[in-house]
């Protein structure tokens, strides 16, 4: 039976999917913040080898090239494509986006066809189960938004053009620091302008509203503290220039819900933007992917358009279709390879 392996290879985290023959048998994620040393990742990779045992091919995607560890997106490609092909030498094979499948040494010379092209891996994947889609990736970082027509994607894209026309909305489900989402939020009957400091992120805003974020949220948190309720709380509070003891529960969680809400508010406007430019039918539906993929079902609702997570549209049932739906790309990259 072959063994095809997917590795997601972001700034933050390493997620891995394994495929033994045509199953998906097992996908996990590993904390991986490549800003505090490049042995991070080695780290990571250490911990995933009950995954990667056995491997017949590794189908690579990345983002880790945008961490401020390396001086541009070209030395973090050459980089980590060094370092994986040492690793995994000819088993490597790097997703470089509409042109399929290279080796390390593709990568290296074709640094921006490899470069964040794991939103367009997902896609692929799902153009070849449905012929038109809206693929809405909330991670812990950035939203990805894909339109997928007559089983086709959409172009792909650099960062920079994603990000001006509602592809790539810089938000996401944890890491993201709540002075970067609102400016100003309602507190106890007063609008409050917010520290613009890294104070609290939106796992406090999220676990303040009653999110169980145990197996989601992997990293420190903004003061090096717990994450219980009660700790979010005195997090979100210091936004608001004040302590805890100063407002009930209630009224924290009122403020928390605002900021939510402003922060779904940009991935709609997102879609509404991608939509706008690639029409697909009324019936197609939103895929959801990403470890905020409930969240998504929200702004499908707001869409008025059908819901559904990766996990569910690959047929796949129980944790590991969660798992899937958490972690696409690293499946679809496997996917694309095995296939």
């Amino acid at each position: 039976m072959s063994i095809t392996v997917g590795l997601d290879v972001g700034g933050a985290h390493l997620k891995v999917a394994r495929f033994e023959g045509h199953e998906l048998v097992a996908v996990r994620q590993f904390a991986s913040p490549l800003w505090k040393g490049f042995e991070r990742l080695g780290q990571a990779l250490s911990s995933a080898m009950p995954l990667l045992s056995g491997a017949e091919r590794v189908a690579i995607t990345m983002t880790g090239e945008l961490s401020d560890l390396f001086e541009n997106r070209s030395r973090g490609v050459y980089v980590l494509s060094e370092s994986l092909e040492r690793g995994f030498g000819s088993k490597a094979r790097f997703y470089l986006g509409e042109r399929g499948f290279g080796s390390a040494v593709d990568a290296r010379e074709n640094p921006r066809d490899v470069s964040s092209m794991n939103y367009l891996a997902t896609a692929q994947a799902i153009g070849r189960l449905v012929p038109d889609a809206l693929l809405i990736d909330f991670g812990s970082t950035t939203v990805d938004i894909i339109s997928v027509c007559g089983g086709e994607t959409a172009p792909a894209r650099c960062d920079l053009d994603r990000q001006a026309c509602g592809a790539l909305v810089y938000t996401g489900l944890t890491r993201t620091a709540v002075a970067s989402v609102t400016q100003m939020a309602p507190f106890k009957g007063k609008w409050v302008g917010l520290s613009r400091e890294f104070l609290a992120t939106m796992a406090d805003v999220r676990r303040v509203l009653g999110c169980d974020l145990e197996e989601l949220d992997v990293h420190a948190t903004a003061d090096g503290r717990g994450k219980s309720v009660e700790e979010s709380m005195a997090r979100l509070a210091r936004m608001f220039g004040s302590d805890l003891d100063d407002g009930q529960p209630a009224d924290w969680a009122q403020s928390a819900a605002f900021i939510r809400e402003v922060q779904l508010r940009s991935v709609s406007d997102g879609a509404h933007i991608v939509l706008s430019e690639r029409p697909i039918a009324e019936e197609a539906p939103i895929i959801a992917a990403g470890i905020g993929a409930a969240e998504v079902e929200e702004i499908a609702r707001r869409l008025s358009r059908p819901f559904k997570t990766f996990g569910q549209l690959m047929s796949l049932e129980g944790p590991v279709a969660d798992a899937a739906t958490h972690h696409a790309p690293a499946v679809a990259v496997a996917r694309l390879l095995a296939e």
